[in-house]
Formats: C-alpha cells, structure tokens, sequence
C-alpha cells in the first residue's frame, strides 16, 4: 500500500506526461499546417485560422473541464479526456479539404483543455507552501510543443505527414490507460464523495466577477498565449526569414519550446521564495526588452552625406534572433508559473473555476493571436510584425500590474490609517 506521499507524486509525474502528451498533439499544427498550407496554397491568414483552430476548443473547454475536475475529480476527467481527443486525432489523417481539417481541428483542440484538469488535480494533491512548485513542474508538460518540433519531423520525412496523427492518437491512447494505472483519486474529492458536499456551481464560478481574475487571464494571455501562438508560428517564420528548410526550422524551435517548458518548474520555485507578483514583472521587462530588438524589421538607412550617400543595413542575425527567442522563452516559462501560484494565492478553493477561467484567456491567446500574426503579415508586409504585436500586449500587462500594485498600496495605506486613528 503506497503512503500518501508515494501517491502524490505519481500522480504528479502522470498529470505532467499526460500534459506532455496533449500539448503534442495540440501544437501538431506547427509542423503539419506547413505541408497542408503548400497543399492548398493557403495564404498566412488562412494558415493563421488553421493552426488557431484546435487552441481554440482548447481554450473555450478550460472552464468546463475544470469545473468537472471539481466536481468528479480529475482521475477519471484526465482519462476520459485523453481517449475523447484520440479519435479525432487519427481521422485527421483522412482530411482533404480546408474546411474539414477546420473541422476536426476543433475536437483535436480538446487535448488543450487537459491543462485545467491536470492542475486543479494537481494542486488537490499539494499543501500550500508548495503549491507553486507542483504546478510548475506539472505545466513542464508545456514542453509537448517540443516533442512536436523534435518528432513530428521525423515521422513526416520518413512516412508523410498523414501518419504525425495517426501515431499521436496511438501514443495518447496508451497514455491514457499507463495514466489510470499511476493515479489514484485525491483524498478531498474522495471525502466529497462519501459526504455528498460538493461545492455548486454557483459557489465555484462567484469569484469570476472579480476584476483581479480577468487581470490574471491577461497576464496568462501574453506568457500562456504568447508562448502557444510562438510555437505555431516560429517554425514557419524561420522558413521565411531564414531560407530554412521545415526539418530544421522545427529542431531549432526547441530552442524556445524545450526550455519554456522545462523552466516552469524553477518558475514555480521562483513564485513561491519570491513572490509570484514580483517574478511577475520581471517576467514582463526581460520580455518587453527582447521583443522591442526582434520586432525591429530589416532595414536599409540611405544617409546624405557630404560626398555622396553612404548606405547602413540593420537586421538580426539567425543566431542573434534565435539567443533573444530563448530568452523570451524562458522568461514565459518562468511567468506561466508565477500566474497560476498567484491565483492559488487569492482563490485555493476555486483552482478549478478560477484556474480554468484564467486558462481558457491564455489559451484565446493562443487562438487569436496567430491569426493576428497572419493578419498583420498580410497587410503590413512586415514579417516582424508578429512581435510588434506581442510587444503591444505585454506593454498592456504591464501598464495593468502597475495600476494594480499602486492601487494595492493606497488601499493599504488607508487601512494603516484608520489602524493607527
């Protein structure tokens, strides 16, 4: 008979590689859009729609899965969830039309909800003064993206890229059942359970009139989102800026992908010593510095001088671009964590109601903003134009969080007052 202590973190270990497993199959669109686009000869805002397509489902199913999580426990949620996403997964492969890879695009998107139902599982399991570690190392499952990058190349050179879904469902499949076999149902939903009690939903979803939650869903619409909607987009960005090959331009998306994912667990460490609001805001200054330099287009300055014109080029370098994406990436990573330890903060209660709201905002970045991209490519002209908009949002975040901080402290200064009267 395991302790409670053995559980937990067997449950932990699964929540993660089942994560892992979701975001796979939920950013399979990175790889696999980039031959559906050649076949039909999509345009990027048409590309934009179909890699958004499945973040969608993804994000709009948050809520609900995690109110679920709440309610019947997120045991049973996590398996049912993981064998719904492989049937679509697999007819994938079938598709030959826009509209029904749009189509099956939206019930493979499912896998993206896996998040509000791993973290509300578990968060279930942990005490408070490590709750931010246990959710950063379950969001390392962000690093799926990178299995994507790494794998789906390989099964596309090798076989085509008809069979990435078909081998995905498999291995979500197996997932699936080796995940019932590790997990064991949280002692608090068990209690439930016995007793009856469980929170209506009424109660769950109160704290979603608050402002502070719909301020946390736009943190997590630029770390979350912004992460997301990169790991669709850098593959073919790297294709256009850089001549590169698709099998290359995947493998060095890793280097953004493998290590945001990775770092979320340090993140989550980070929030807890630290204070999440703290990391926070650092998040947001080594993110608005790095994106400020890569968003700066290619450009040619013709000076008039006195003998004649003299001619200056700027623009990033591969490697220069690639060591500023790395940054980026790490800097989400590590705020992906810090939201969601911030959230338990002010509502351990409700991980799953206000977890899931909060995700369901980040995962819509992860929606809109590619096609924002596609938009802004095809009517700007810019490629950069992708990070100009990224830079506009995290400039949003932090202009919010300074307003909250001040706000925070008159608030406190006030009750000092009338302590002290």
């Amino acid at each position: 008979m395991l302790s409670r202590q053995q559980k937990k973190w067997s449950v932990l270990s699964m929540n993660t590689l089942a994560f892992a497993c979701n975001f796979a199959v939920w950013t399979m669109f990175s790889i696999i859009g980039i031959k559906i686009k050649q076949e039909l000869n999509l345009s990027d805002t048409q590309f934009g729609v179909l890699v958004a397509t499945p973040i969608l489902t993804g994000s709009i199913t948050r809520l609900p899965l995690g109110l679920l999580t709440d309610r019947f426990g997120g045991r049973v949620v996590f398996f049912i969830q993981m064998i719904f996403v492989a049937i679509p997964t697999y007819g994938l492969a079938y598709a030959t039309e826009y509209w029904q890879y749009l189509f099956i695009g939206l019930f493979v998107g499912l896998a993206g909800g896996s998040f509000a139902i791993g973290i509300a599982y578990t968060s279930a399991w942990f005490e408070d003064k490590r709750q931010g570690t246990a959710m950063g190392i379950f969001g390392a499952g962000n690093a799926g993206a990178a299995i994507t990058n790494l794998v789906a190349p390989l099964i596309l050179v090798a076989f085509g890229w008809r069979m990435v879904p078909q081998i995905y469902s498999l291995a979500m499949v197996i997932m699936a059942f080796v995940f019932w076999v590790f997990t064991y149902p949280d002692p608090a939903q068990q209690a439930r359970q016995t007793s009856g009690a469980h929170l209506s939903i009424a109660t769950q979803v109160a704290p979603l009139k608050e402002l502070r939650v719909w301020r946390f869903g736009m943190y997590y619409y630029f770390v979350f989102g912004g992460f997301v909607a990169l790991a669709l987009w850098l593959p073919k960005y790297y294709v256009g800026e850089y001549g590169m090959d698709l099998k290359t331009a995947s493998l060095i998306t890793m280097c953004f992908t493998l290590p945001s994912g990775l770092i979320r667990a340090l993140g989550g460490w980070m929030a807890d010593k630290y204070g999440a609001r703290n990391v926070n805001w650092g998040v947001f200054w080594i993110c608005l510095a790095c994106l400020f330099v890569v968003s700066y287009p290619k450009t040619t300055y013709i000076v008039e001088g006195i003998s004649g014109n003299h001619q200056a080029t700027f623009g990033i370098d591969v490697w220069s671009f690639t060591a500023l994406i790395f940054v980026i990436g790490i800097a989400m990573g590590i705020g992906k964590a810090s939201v969601y330890r911030i959230i338990h903060d002010y509502y351990p209660s409700n991980m799953g109601s206000v977890g899931g709201m909060v995700g369901v905002i980040g995962g819509l970045g992860g929606f809109t903003l590619p096609i924002f991209f596609g938009l802004a490519s095809d009517l700007l002209d810019i490629r950069s134009s992708c990070f100009m908009l990224l830079f506009g949002v995290v400039a949003i975040c932090m202009i919010s969080m300074n307003v909250a901080i001040r706000n925070l402290r008159r608030a406190r200064g006030k009750e000092l007052e009338i302590n002290v009267a």
